[in-house]
């Protein structure tokens, strides 16, 4: 017999549950990687459980072991997160007691005590991700639970869960106006909670510090950073030019580069010493930039932004570093306008003291790196170029000594430049920046390191251009008399197609990706990436990025001058009004499409009733009629003849005059005489 066949042969209340089991871990499933271990494995035992309860027509366990049970899991939830308060310990609370409670299902109000878990649950997904994907899977959870929730309140027989489907779309599609209402105009209130933080050691991304040398191996995270869409697609840059500007890292302890904590910290930038004296050239890059919850308070803009990006709710300002901060950390998709020169120069055109600070290495450390600067500087054939010759000189250095990028360098000991420069003369962008830097430090070059993102490709279907994380990119910029800062990207030098032809290093592929790759060719493959994204990104820029600005400027385009929250609850509670409207006009719609005939009846009954001759609702026309005539004598000819008539228009032949006669008869019953009342004797 196979599993279908069992399953019709189950009885309705094991079929039922099952379902509502696989609906429970279809719930829960996303959570799994967010609750605690034992937490996911005390889930999936209790539901495998369950459903092998279910499954052989056992009894529920004993009340007993789930009062045990409840006990353990509150004391695993303490021991945990040290409280049942919050959404962590409060999530794991939840999915234990959802599962648990499956064990006592014993009437239907157990199974809406489910049903109900099983609804805050499914919101609870979105704490952690407001991806399409995962809208798409608690749709899904919501049409399950809807359908568990109708075949529940439909206790005769055995109807069929594709009957209970169809009724549980049927509200969905009906709730969709009320819905759809409530999310354009319901005023937009920020996240109860910000998105989980996530590591980034071990794989491609943005930092706000660069140990170098501590990653044995990187692995790439395809994962987007940010979007964007240039107002002239005509008047891009190539994507050798294009730089996304991060934290810059100033101050090296022989191992590890951080930003310097006064400027990280500061709105200001007149008492740091380095004003940015951002001079701008040309005309500017405009674009509109969607920019992923990275749990820091950066915004990644092209090299080099001047005007402050408007973004409501935040405060942004621009370091002396050129690097632009808000007030707190992004952790909602966040959706703004910049604009940015290719062309501009910035930092100071003179020496200066705090300049100094940018040429100090620790004491002993990378002592080869700094004898070989001692023997760049005697050189007499760069005696004379100042700075300039010392880079081209370095970069060179680079192009032509075997030097190699590779995501797998191996783990650098404590001399990072000594060993890039002279041993392994292998490694990814971090050591290449880090060696260079330091390089030009021994050198008496004020140099830094910048991170941020480099490149970024262009979907054809929808015109956006996506940066992903493993674009991100550590370059330098050294300090030059009369220029200011200049960015060298010591990289291009290395492996120049990593710069300007978009050309990545590969991670290597799963067993599932090969499959995937042998059975598709590239072109297609990457045809099916580019519409996944562009799907993805029109519901971060409609869904999830529905800002309560543009909330406003909705009101606007509707015609409101100076819109706010009131305009946007009045709006609301006129369409909730007219929603109940139409729907009190469906249901007196839906009375009048009864049975008109039926409804004839019942009034000529009444008025015989009236007059003191009450029937039964089942008394046909005829017999009504009978007895009227036995009742009321001559006086009834009238009623009898049109009881008649009516049921001779309900069993006649059909006739292309029937709904004629209906009417006629139905203004005949205004006009007709009833028979008057008998007096009480």
């Amino acid at each position: 017999m196979t599993v279908r066949q069992t399953l019709a042969t189950l009885p309705r209340d094991a079929r039922d549950s099952l379902f509502l089991l696989a609906v429970v871990a279809w719930v829960i499933a996303p959570l799994a990687s967010m609750l605690p271990l034992w937490t996911s494995t005390l889930a999936g035992t209790v539901l495998l459980y369950r459903g092998w309860l279910a499954w052989t027509a056992r009894p529920l366990p004993n009340p007993w072991l789930l009062r045990l049970l409840l006990v353990l899991t509150v004391l695993g939830v303490l021991l945990t997160h040290r409280t049942i308060v919050g959404r962590e310990p409060g999530l794991t609370l939840i999915v234990a007691l959802l599962t648990l409670k499956t064990l006592e299902t014993r009437a239907r109000r157990d199974a809406l005590v489910i049903f109900f878990l099983g609804f805050f649950t499914l919101l609870s997904n979105f704490f952690y991700s407001q991806a399409l994907p995962t809208a798409a899977a608690m749709l899904i959870a919501l049409l399950g639970l809807l359908t568990a929730l109708v075949n529940a309140h439909m206790p005769v027989g055995r109807p069929p869960l594709l009957q209970s489907l169809r009724t549980a779309a049927t509200l969905a599609l009906l709730g969709t106006p009320v819905m759809v209402a409530l999310f354009v105009f319901f005023p937009r209130m920020a996240p109860l909670w910000g998105m989980p933080s996530d590591t980034l050691s071990g794989r491609s991304g943005l930092s706000g510090s660069m140990k170098v040398g501590s990653i044995a191996e990187l692995a790439l995270d395809e994962r987007i950073a940010l979007r964007l869409r240039f107002d002239n697609p005509d008047f891009v840059p190539p994507q050798s030019m294009l730089y996304f500007r991060g934290p810059v890292l100033s101050s090296f302890d022989g191992n590890e580069w951080q930003a310097d904590p006064v400027r990280e910290n500061s709105a200001t930038t007149d008492r740091l010493g380095l004003p940015a004296q951002l001079t701008v050239q040309g005309e500017p890059l405009r674009y509109e930039v969607t920019l992923e919850a990275h749990q820091r308070p950066w915004l990644l803009l092209l090299e080099a932004t001047r005007d402050k990006p408007e973004i409501p709710g935040m405060f942004v300002f621009m370091t002396q570093d050129l690097q632009w901060l808000t007030s707190r950390p992004i952790t909602d998709l966040l959706r703004f306008r910049a604009e940015s020169y290719p062309q501009h120069r910035h930092g100071p055109q003179a020496d200066t003291p705090a300049l100094r600070a940018l040429t100090r290495l620790p004491r002993g450390s990378n002592p080869r790196t700094i004898d070989l600067a001692r023997q760049m500087q005697d050189d007499p054939a760069l005696a004379g170029g100042g700075t300039q010759a010392l880079v081209d000189a370095a970069l060179q250095r680079l192009r032509t000594g075997g030097y190699s990028y590779t995501l797998e360098p191996g783990v650098y000991g404590e001399h990072t430049a000594d060993e890039f420069w002279f041993d392994r003369k292998e490694g990814f962008c971090e050591h290449i920046a880090s060696s260079f830097v330091v390089l030009m430090r021994a050198l008496g070059v004020p140099a830094r390191i910048v991170t941020g993102y480099q490149g970024g490709e262009r979907n054809p279907l929808d015109g956006y251009w996506t940066v992903r994380q493993s674009d991100a990119h550590a370059w330098a910029e050294v300090w030059m008399a009369e220029r200011g800062w200049v960015r060298v990207d010591p990289t291009g030098s290395v492996a120049p197609g990593r710069v300007g032809q978009f050309q990545r290093l590969q991670a290597p592929r799963g067993a599932l990706a090969q499959a995937v790759g042998t059975m598709m060719s590239p072109g297609m493959a990457q045809r099916l990436r580019s519409a996944w994204e562009a799907a993805n990104n029109h519901w971060n820029q409609w869904v999830l990025n529905y800002t309560q600005s543009r909330q406003l400027d909705l009101l606007r385009a509707l015609g409101f001058s100076s819109p706010d929250w009131q305009d946007l609850a009045r709006i609301l509670a006129g369409l909730l009004v007219a929603a109940a409207a139409a729907g009190g006009a469906w249901t007196l719609w839906e009375r009048l499409q009864h049975d008109p005939w039926l409804r004839l009846l019942a009034r000529a009954r009444a008025r015989l009733a009236r007059a003191g001759l009450p029937c039964p609702d089942s008394t046909p026309p005829r017999t009504l009629a009978a007895q009227a005539r036995a009742h009321f004598g001559p006086d009834a000819e009238a009623a009898c003849a049109w009881l008649l008539r009516l049921e001779q228009w309900r069993y006649a032949p059909e006739s292309t005059t029937r709904r004629q006669s209906l009417a006629q008869l139905r203004r005949d019953l205004r006009r007709l005489r009833w028979p008057a009342p008998h007096p009480s004797p």
